[in-house]
């Protein structure tokens, strides 16, 4: 054997074992998709108003500390609409101190004033970027949650190139209800100190206080599961929130019931530290999604370099998940389902008969075509096309790319590409025999010639694939993803190998070429 043959016929052994390696067994190397193994597809839309509505909030803290701190004073900080604000009763001949403190600290945010009045709004492109972050945070978090819930394979991915929409797709998961809980849970924890309740309605709270709600405070209900239940009157913006966590875990509280154990930053302890302080005796809601789970009294300070417990008569599973929720992250906006389709595991195992049966099918129809029409050589490509099934497979493995019914579609086309290959090689061979070229130079010859118009047509189907992929939702990219991988290795087998077995089996001396 010439040692031009002998690397070729290692590299396509190597090739070939190693693919083998990978997917063996399938049945734990190659992953199923939605649609084969059964599962949920959910659209979301992020509510990317609700991350704007929490923005103001923050700037409304952190100003009226950067006031106190100047020592300007003004009686109230009154929130309107998401990005709107107002600051009433501003001291006099505190203008200039107060545009100082905006100009240096609040550049995202436009304002006004009017009398002892100062209006804040928020610039245009401060509304445009956190709406943005809101959908990518949201598309992290959701998959930080989904991760650490121990789902394999979920596709999760943002609905085109902008807009609010979120694609999950989540295959093989037991407790669906569960998992749908998980990702929607808005997981806004924070702290608000209570003016009022609890009390059975609403209508008999607001009698307590007058009849009208303050403009900076607001009404929320107990969560019904709780032993909080009734209506709350608590400060519109919160004392501390999620994101002032730095640990966070599932615990037991003094009656041995399970409860979540945090600690808060630095710089929410120390805010945490002063709220207590101030306020010892009075109650502080513990706000979960704009439900109250817990409103335990302050009995003393709670120094800045301690945790706490968050009780809620939670399950083991409850406290969990709220742990899961939290360590992910809160989400920066509120999620609504738009659309929900639940495969049971029967379908699934319907489709995976039904295109293993047509993959199958056509294979064999392609091997049968090509034996009877190409005789001998077509028994060399079938074996290239043998090869480029394999590494297909192997590939796959490799990448933990999971299988859908719309692969199978690219995985048989993928070899209709590979078989009309060999064609278009076998028929430029026959070509330069009808010619009165010899057999070995035919070959060389009917190879070369067909390179071109193989390579071109593979390498265009392969551009088109990849904006597929880019671009597609789980079942395009299924489809995407296997018509790239057999593209590429089409590349390999019916040019490399292809001639390579043709090389080892046709002899110098060979008058005549069965094709």
């Amino acid at each position: 054997m010439k040692k031009g043959l002998q690397w070729k016929l290692i590299l396509t052994l190597a090739v070939t074992a190693l693919s083998i390696f990978l997917f063996i067994p399938p049945k734990d190397k190659i992953k199923l998709g939605l649609d084969l193994k059964g599962g949920i597809h959910l659209v979301l839309q992020v509510m990317t108003e609700d991350a704007i509505t929490i923005e103001t909030d923050t700037e409304i803290a952190r100003l009226q500390e950067q006031l106190k701190k100047k020592n300007i004073t003004f009686k109230a900080m009154v929130k309107g609409d998401a990005g709107n604000f107002t600051v009433q009763g501003l001291g006099a001949d505190q203008e200039a101190d107060l545009k100082s403190v905006l100009d240096e600290s609040f550049q995202e945010w436009d304002y006004s004033f009017l009398g002892e009045t100062v209006s804040l709004r928020m610039k245009d492109t401060a509304v445009r970027y956190l709406k943005e972050q809101a959908v990518t945070q949201a598309l992290e978090t959701i998959r930080n949650r989904v991760d650490t819930f121990g789902v394999s394979e979920p596709m999760i991915q943002r609905q085109g190139m902008a807009g609010d929409r979120i694609v999950v797709e989540l295959p093989g998961i037991e407790d669906p209800d569960r998992v749908k809980d998980i990702i929607k849970t808005t997981a806004i924890l924070e702290w608000k100190l209570v003016r009022a309740g609890p009390a059975p309605d609403e209508a008999t709270l607001l009698a307590s206080v007058g009849g009208t709600v303050p403009e900076d405070a607001q009404v929320i209900k107990g969560d019904p599961k709780r032993k909080e239940a009734g209506f709350y009157l608590v400060d519109r913006v919160a004392t501390v929130s999620g994101k002032d966590l730095r640990t966070i875990r599932r615990s037991a509280d003094e009656w041995n019931s399970p409860a979540v154990s945090f600690s808060l930053n630095p710089d929410g302890g120390r805010r945490f530290e002063k709220a207590t302080g101030e306020n010892i005796g009075k109650q502080i809601a513990i706000v979960l999604d704009n439900k109250i789970i817990s409103a335990p009294r302050v009995e003393t300070i709670i120094p800045a370099v301690t945790g706490g417990i968050i009780r809620g008569n939670f399950s083991i599973e409850e406290a969990e998940d709220l742990v899961i929720v939290l360590k992910a992250g809160s989400l920066p906006a509120g999620i609504r389902y738009l659309e929900e389709r639940t495969i049971g595991p029967s379908l699934g195992a319907d489709s995976v008969r039904q295109g293993l049966f047509s993959f199958i099918v056509a294979v064999v129809s392609v091997m049968t075509f090509m034996i009877f029409y190409y005789r001998l050589s077509g028994g060399n490509a079938i074996a290239a096309l043998i090869l480029n099934i394999i590494i297909l497979l192997g590939a796959l493995a490799y990448f933990r790319a999971a299988l859908t019914l719309p692969g199978i579609a690219g995985i048989i086309l993928s070899i209709g590409m590979a078989v009309d290959a060999n064609v278009l090689i076998f028929e430029r061979i026959k070509e330069e025999k009808a010619l009165g070229k010899g057999v070995l130079n035919s070959i060389a010859t009917g190879f070369s010639r067909a390179f071109s118009a193989i390579f071109d047509s593979n390498l265009t189907t392969i551009i088109s694939a990849i904006f597929l992929f880019q671009f597609g939702t789980g079942p395009i990219k299924g489809y995407a993803t296997t018509l790239i991988i057999g593209l590429v290795a089409n590349l390999f087998t019916a040019v490399f190998v292809s001639r390579l077995i043709f090389d080892l089996t046709v002899p110098k001396t060979a008058k005549r070429l069965s094709i």
